[in-house]
């Protein structure tokens, strides 16, 4: 049963990393049954690897970067490592290393039980930088060789651009001494046939320098969007493996301007890193061919350059804090331009349209004023730049039309000279913008690490339970709760409360009482301050989060419907959804009627990019999909708020028998929907202030009764 571990152990040691066996169980959720696909690929991903799971054929596979762990024989796990002619070289961990012929391979692979595809199923995996600083301290900041590491993957493909550059370098290296021999030789001997020769190799050189650069230009744009698609996925993967607390806090524009920032990284490790040592080796080469021809020359160049490198340095310091602003602004700019286009309707209702705009151009006038002050240090620092650079180009013109007059230079070496100059120019301009991108890249890699440095939900060096108790139910001790932020008073003062296993549990009470907030640390979304939950006898922090949520059908005030189809929106963790499932929670939330009358009926896109749907609809939607999720626990919140009294009425007829051996605990303002619960608990301020059943509180006329007369008219 220790296949999928020893596969992932033997793909993370042919990346370099040798982890216990021990390690990869704890992270994999080995059970008596071994480790399923989905344990290994989630093992994978804590010890910083990316994956992706596949159903595909012998074509495709040949296709994936290797090695891959494969399904083989329906019941094993084997890593592929080298696909040869018509060789497949498999690392077993039952027998070893053993070559395979096709057919005998796909035999194992595929599997008898389904011969019509011809499919078997592999699971892909790509390290990412986190793989190799896995064994740092996890809070480390990320530096320049963190990012390097993107370029590791792609080391054939980076020596092949090397290559490049460098045939590209010498084909240039040769073109000032063609154009001296064209003057000295073929102009002063009037050969002409010699100048044919040289401008027949010149041809040559610049068409064999085109091809390189086009060939050049391919390779960085096949390596430059596999590393941008990198940077972003691994960043993805960190904001979801964040708290929800995390998202509370951050705008949303915040999020996509960190998300543009990735673009810079990529900038740099694909344009200036990978030129940059070529830039160096120009520089060196013609420094070398310009003191050949005049020393006095080479000097006056290297103090130009110097003086040059000293200045531009010298502005970036303002640069870092031009940049910040510029985040700063971009960022709520972003924000701006968002709630404009979701809060339209919001802004007609309201005749406010004119205020948000105003909003929005007083943004634009402090990105005005930025760039302002931005282009005022471009101009000075181009100002100084030039005066340095033309300034040198015209003295060197001056000396070497001096030394041509004065008999110690000819007039192709002046050419070749000033072509050198226009060269040698050329790399201190590419290492000075190399010095920019780089600050660049700096300050992106520190706004990375903010994110970066941020703890996730289930931190690596913790191990959490994937099963639930014995005894289901939740119990609450001493719970108090305050949102972040000074001054907040507690939203939960010191709840105590027992959540019976298979009972529904009614939690009613005025708007700001906690009754969300209880649900909320229910789901974990944040962590109490006082207090603790506990599910059975297990303390709820020992579970891990993403097996408890998957235990939870949820339905939250303000659930969110994606720009997809009606049956993606109910089957949303599913790529294909269980038809069964799907019929099932369509019945129990009631929306037959609507699905019915679309023309495309399931397939029909719902959502901000999709056919608009009401309130109720929305409702259903969402209670189709806790539903169709089979969970042990159901947590509504004001699940059924916006339906009319006749589809709440028949939707609570289907959830009463969906509920039968379900823990259950809904939130409501609407009292018709909880009277039948077996406890109903009033919160007021924060704490419980009753609880008891229907009737039982009705007849006690306190709190509870007085909320409820009105709904259900009870008289006075």
């Amino acid at each position: 049963m220790d296949c999928g571990p020893t596969c992932l152990r033997m793909v993370a040691r042919h990346y370099g990393k040798n982890f216990s066996l021990q390690k990869i169980r704890d992270v994999s959720g080995l059970n008596r049954e071994g480790v399923s696909l989905l344990g290994i690929s989630e093992a994978a991903e804590k010890i910083g690897f990316r994956t992706i799971a596949s159903k595909l054929d012998l074509q495709l596979l040949v296709e994936l970067e290797l090695p891959v762990i494969l399904h083989w024989n329906q019941n094993h796990f084997v890593v592929l490592y080298h696909i040869g002619n018509d060789a497949y070289s498999i690392a077993d961990p039952a027998k070893g290393l053993i070559e395979y012929n096709q057919q005998e391979f796909s035999a194992h692979w595929v599997g008898r039980s389904i011969p019509k595809t011809h499919c078997g199923i592999a699971l892909a995996l790509s390290p990412t930088p986190d793989f190799f600083a896995l064994n740092e301290d996890k809070h480390a900041s990320l530096n320049l060789g963190y990012i390097l590491k993107y370029l590791y993957r792609y080391k054939q493909l980076i020596v092949q651009l090397f290559v490049g550059l460098g045939v590209g370098s010498l084909l240039q290296l040769m073109l000032p001494f063609l154009a001296q021999s064209v003057v000295d030789i073929g102009i002063n001997t009037r050969n002409l046939n010699f100048i044919y020769i040289i401008l027949i190799a010149q041809i040559m050189l610049f068409l064999g320098r085109m091809s390189v650069d086009f060939i050049r230009s391919w390779i960085l744009l096949h390596i430059s969007t596999r590393i941008n698609i990198s940077i972003l996925t691994d960043f993805l993967i960190k904001l979801m493996k964040l708290p929800m607390s995390f998202f509370d806090t951050k705008m949303t524009g915040d999020i996509m301007q960190r998300m543009s920032d990735q673009k810079r990284i990529e900038n740099f490790l694909t344009g200036s890193t990978l030129t940059v040592v070529f830039s160096l080796f120009n520089l060196l080469v013609f420094s070398f061919v310009l003191a050949y021809y005049n020393i006095n020359i080479f000097i006056i160049f290297i103090v130009s350059s110097i003086c040059y490198s000293l200045w531009v340095v010298l502005f970036l310091k303002k640069r870092r804090t031009l940049d910040f602003k510029r985040f700063d602004i971009s960022s709520k700019n972003q924000s701006s331009v968002v709630q404009l286009i979701n809060g339209m309707q919001e802004i007609k209702l309201n005749n406010c349209g004119q205020q948000k705009r105003w909003e929005w151009e007083r943004l634009q006038a402090g990105l005005f004023r930025f760039n302002i002050q931005n282009l005022k240090l471009s101009q000075y620092q181009q100002a100084g730049a030039v005066f340095i650079n033309e300034g040198k180009n015209i003295l060197i013109t001056f000396l070497v039309a001096k030394s041509v007059i004065d008999g110690h230079l000819t007039l192709g070496a002046m050419m070749a000279v000033q072509y050198i100059i226009g060269q040698l120019n050329s790399p201190i301009e590419q290492m000075l913008g190399f010095i920019q991108q780089l600050q660049d890249a700096k300050i992106s890699l520190e706004r990375l690490n903010e994110i970066r440095e941020m703890e996730d939900e289930e931190p690596i060096d913790k191990t959490f339970l994937k099963e639930l108790p014995v005894n289901k139910g939740i119990d609450i001790q001493n719970l108090s709760f305050t949102y972040p932020g000074a001054g907040n008073e507690p939203v939960l003062k010191t709840i105590d409360l027992l959540i019976p296993e298979g009972k529904t549990t009614a939690i009613v009470g005025m708007s700001g009482s906690g009754k969300t907030t209880i649900l909320k640390l229910l789901l974990r979304f944040y962590l109490p301050q006082k207090g603790e939950i506990k599910v059975g006898s297990t303390h709820i922090d020992q579970i891990s989060y993403r097996y408890w949520r998957g235990q939870c059908g949820v339905v939250m005030q303000d659930g969110f419907i994606f720009s997809d189809t009606i049956a993606k929106n109910i089957a949303v963790a599913d790529e294909y959804p269980d038809i069964a499932k799907l019929q099932h929670a369509i019945k129990v939330a009631n929306i037959s009627d609507l699905i019915e009358k679309l023309p495309l009926g399931l397939n029909t896109k719902i959502g901000a990019e999709g056919n608009g749907i009401s309130q109720g609809q929305k409702q259903r939607i969402l209670i189709a999909r806790a539903v169709y999720k089979d969970p042990a626990y159901i947590f509504f919140d004001e699940a059924t708020n916006a339906l009319d009294a006749n589809n709440e009425s028949i939707i609570m007829q289907h959830l009463k028998a969906f509920f039968k051996g379900r823990t259950v605990v809904i939130v409501a303002h609407r009292l018709s929907t909880v009277s039948n619960a077996d406890n109903i608990v009033v919160l007021d301020k924060g704490q419980i202030i009753e609880q008891g059943t229907h009737t039982a509180l009705t007849r006690k006329k306190g709190e509870y009764y007085k909320l409820v007369k009105n709904q259900l008219e009870l008289g006075n």
